[in-house]
Parts: structure tokens; sequence; C-alpha cells
């Protein structure tokens, strides 16, 4: 009889004592205890298992859990007698930034504050057994949502000290999503305040701490080691291009195969390939989205489930905001092509706007694009990445993303796309120019460019054209480089041609002036000559100018 599949669960000691579904994965407790490394942070993307995992090897060793060993009975960490005796033998400190999600740094940092409260009050044992010195008590009394930054900067190094003393040995810390708040806080506008303050607890906790016998970090992102973890000189940092526990996270092919198998589903491995399939960690492909599995195993059905686990409101961001190239190359990407980039996994926060290639290593990092090749430029010391959509879940997430951008206008949107293709001119301009009204700022954030309005707004046809259209923008043909191209899949659809230009005061009168110039670049450039070698006839090929001028827009 199949095991039930249990949606959701953290915590390790309660998914094995429910019985539930469980992939083994008590391999990661040895490697990672053998590769003796003092500080491990490990990036992996979101919903693939790091919270269980951490749950996992806090249970393994933290004498909270001492005697518990009934939980890796028949698992592989459980067949070495050498590890058997390490369980439930450390003091073992363990805390989470995954609910961190304030829209401000006040906020966030009595989040983080009444978190440090909360994890001390879990040894509140060491003041009731009188085991505390009068200058450890002091100092705790001080510990609540309303301490200072230097305070709170040193509780986690004051309680490990604590614990090395009631135990007898050294303290392993373990933190979970420690990028969480970092994150939100790009996106919410205060990241340089919220670096400050987390700077001096990392390297109080990770670098300068005594007491410390190893610890973890996960995360989603590899944030510069200049940004948050500066002279932390002991941090071994394992990424997504990373060998080491490459299958830790994450469901291998064949544990997929296997589970499959379980739950009478073996005739869907294709399907469920094409779906989930696609997450590669340094050499080992064929990984998995282990939550996306679990829930088709648990509904038969496939979905992107994956997508709609969290927000993605960084990822959004950035390329909404971003240049035309962003949403160019976010175009070809849709459309299956390969991006060829030099990748840094070391993010900047800060510098993103001005390191516009950083949003591919976010978007590497985050699991929305997987490695095709790899090469290595001597020359010049850079590292050169074949990039593609990891596979059909984050085309489909990013299509509804896409699609979200005109959330609440999706009706005039829709009518937009009716009267483009019906070739109604006035109807056109009508939504067209409600549509900028109520969108453009989203799109253009006050940086005075309707480039990133209009290139916008060609994502928002892929995503609603796609199966109906071939769409491509800014390519050659003829003798320049059309803005959009709309070629159709079906002989009786119209192709159309759209070029968009920005009404110029000195050149222009009016924005009808702006519309015929584009036409004559239409004409003059010859950008239908694509179409036409492909055997579709002039009189099918609708030729549009979009002229802007602020929010205003003409079409003809």
């Amino acid at each position: 009889m199949a095991r039930a599949v249990g949606i959701g669960y953290q915590n390790f000691g309660q998914l094995i004592t429910n019985h539930n579904f469980y992939i083994d994965k008590t391999n990661f407790i040895q490697e990672w205890w053998e590769n003796q490394d003092m500080v491990t942070l490990i990036t992996r993307p979101r919903r693939f298992g790091k919270t269980l995992t951490m749950s996992m090897t806090e249970h393994f060793f933290s004498a909270k859990y001492a005697g518990r060993g009934d939980l890796f009975e028949g698992l592989n960490i459980w067949k070495d007698e050498k590890y058997r005796n390490l369980q439930g033998t450390y003091p073992v400190i363990s805390l989470s930034f995954a609910d961190v999600k304030e829209s401000s740094f006040p906020q966030v940092r009595e989040k983080i504050c009444h978190i440090l409260r909360n994890l001390w009050d879990e040894y509140d044992f060491l003041r009731r057994e009188d085991f505390l010195t009068e200058g450890e008590a002091e100092f705790f009394a001080r510990v609540s949502p309303e301490m200072t930054d230097a305070t709170a900067s040193y509780v986690l190094k004051a309680l490990s000290s604590c614990l090395m003393r009631y135990y007898g040995k050294k303290v392993i810390i373990l933190l979970d999503e420690y990028d969480t708040p970092l994150q939100e806080a790009y996106v919410g506008g205060y990241w340089k305040e919220l670096v400050e303050f987390t700077r001096s607890m990392f390297n109080a906790a990770f670098k300068s701490n005594p007491c410390l016998e190893r610890a973890i970090m996960t995360g989603i992102t590899r944030i510069s080691k200049e940004s948050i973890f500066s002279d932390l000189n002991n941090l071994s940092v394992v990424t997504t291009t990373s060998d080491l526990y490459a299958e830790s996270f994450g469901f291998t092919e064949q544990e997929v195969w296997n589970a499959l198998e379980e739950y009478g589903l073996s005739e869907k491995k294709e399907e469920v390939k094409n779906w989930y399939d696609g997450f590669t960690f340094g050499t080992h492909r064929d990984i998995y989205n282990p939550w996306s599995i679990l829930n088709y195993l648990k509904t038969g059905k496939l979905s992107a489930y994956w997508a709609n686990t969290s927000s993605n409101s960084l990822v959004g961001k950035l390329i909404r905001e971003g240049s035309k190239e962003i949403k160019q190359t976010m175009e070809d990407l849709l459309e299956g092509r390969v991006l060829h980039t030099e990748i840094d996994e070391q993010i900047v926060f800060n510098q993103l706007n001005e390191r516009e290639n950083s949003i591919w290593s976010l978007l590497l990092t985050g699991g929305y694009l997987r490695v095709e090749k790899y090469s290595f430029e001597e020359e010049r010391g850079r590292d050169l990445y074949d990039l593609v959509l990891t596979n059909k879940e984050v085309r489909v997430m990013f299509e509804r993303m896409i699609r979200d951008w005109f959330s609440g206008r999706t009706s005039l949107y829709n009518d937009f796309v009716k009267a483009l293709l019906s070739d109604q001119l006035e109807e056109m301009n009508e939504y067209m120019n409600r549509l900028t009204e109520e969108t453009f700022s989203f799109f253009d954030t006050g940086k005075g460019e309707p480039e990133r309005f209009y290139h916008g707004f060609v994502l928002g046809l892929l995503a609603e054209l796609r199966g109906r259209y071939f769409l491509t923008s800014n390519r050659e043909s003829g003798f320049g480089r059309y803005d959009v191209m709309l070629e159709p899949v079906k002989k009786e659809d119209p192709a159309v041609i759209i070029e968009f230009k920005v009404f110029r005061a000195g050149r222009e009168t009016t924005l009808e002036d702006t519309v015929l110039a584009a036409h004559k670049q239409i004409e003059e450039k010859h950008y239908a000559a694509l179409l036409e070698a492909k055997g579709i006839s002039v009189d099918r090929i609708r030729k549009y100018g979009f002229a802007f001028e602020g929010k205003k827009v003409f079409i003809g």
C-alpha cells in the first residue's frame, strides 16, 4: 500500500512519526559532517527541501532529541555505528528567517529581534537552573524586540557560549532561509539598513565565535561576501553549479520513477519529466522539483505547483522594470531559445539595476534557468553559460506572471489584442491609450523610458498569442531590425509588423507625423522581407506605427 503524501511538512520528526511519504536524504548528514567545513552556505531554489533538511539535521545532532534514534532507524545514516553514536550529542541552535517578509526596515528589525528573543526563551532552563553568570543574566534580560543593535548582534554568540559550558561541547548553528529578508529589503527599498544590521550579527555568530563547532546556512541566493559576509573567511559556499550535496536537495530521476511506481503512475513518466525535470546541480542533471512531485503524487494532476508556492516579486520586478534587452531575452527564453551569458553567482542586490546581467545569475540560482552548456574563457577569466528555461512548469509560471502585469485590466488587454487581429484602428487606439494610462508607470517606474512599457506589452502579446503566432522583436529583416513581428501559424491569419517610435518635437509636429515616420522606416528597410521569403503574400501583411508621447499613443 502506498504511503500517504503529506503536503507542507517541514518538521522531520513529525513526517517520520506519521509514516508519510519520504525519500531518504540522510546521506547529507554524513557528507556534510565528513567535509569538516566550519560554516557551509547552501543555495537551492525555493521548495527544494532546505527547511526539511535543516530539521533532519537538527533532529540528528541536537541534544534536545537525545534518545530519538528511532526516527532514523531504517534510513541510510543509521547503518553506520559511528553516526548512531553521534545522534543527540550536540547543542544545536536552530532558527529561520523564512517568515521575515515585512515591508519596511523597522518591521523587519522587530521581527528578527522577536526570533532572537524566542530562541533565547527555548533555553530558559539555563536561567531557571541558576546556570547563568550574573553578566549573562543581565545580558539576556536586555534581549527583547526593542533591544539595541549591539545586543541583537551578540545574541547568537552569547547563547553559544552558555550552551557550550552547559553541554561541554561546542555548538552547531542552523540558519534557514538567511536571505529571505534581504530579498524583501531590495524589493522594499531598505537594503542598506538591513545589511548593516545583519552583517555584525553574522560575523559575531559565524566568524568570531570560539564556541562554534560548525554551522549551516541555507538560502536561494549567494549574497556577495562584500555585502553581508565581510571578513568571513571560513565560509564554504555551495551553489547550483557545485557538485557538493547535489543529490541531497530535490529528487533524482530514479527516485521519481520509484515514487511513480509506488503510486501506480509509471505510465506518466514522460509527461512528468517534461513538466518537472530540468534542474541541474553541478554536473548532476535530471533533478526534479520535490514540491511539484509531491503534489502530483497526491493529486495525479499535472500543474504548475511550484510556481504558485510563494511570491516571485523580485523576479517580476527585475524583468518588468528591466531594459528592452532584458525583455527581449525573456522573449527568446519563452520561445525556447538559448541565452549565452557570463554568470557571477555572487548576487549584489544593490547593483542589480546597474549590472543587468545579474538578473540571469539570480534566475539561475532561483531555479528558473538551467545550464545547457558551460565553458571557461581563460583569456578573460570568465565563466560562460548557455541557459534555457528549466522546464514547462517554469515557462507556464512566466507566462502567468506576464499576464498578471495587466491584472485588473485583462479584459481591456484582450480587447486590444482582438482589435489588433481584426485591424480595427479606432478601437486599437482607444484600448492602447487606456492601457498606457493605467499601466505605463508600472513598467516605467519613473525612468522616463516608454520603451520599458512597450516591450512589456510585447511580452504580454507573446503570452497571449502563443500557439497562434510566432512573435519576435528587434530581429533583422530586409535592411534593418524591426520592432515586432507576428508570424501566423495558420495561413488564414494575417501577419503583423509593428514599429514603435517616440515623438520628437524638433522633427515632428504631431503624433501622426511620427506614425508616418514609422511606416516610412518599415517600407524603406523592407521589414516584410522575412515574411515574404516564407511565402506570406503582401496583402496578408499588416503594418502599424505606434507613436508615443509620454503616456499618449497614436496608432496608424
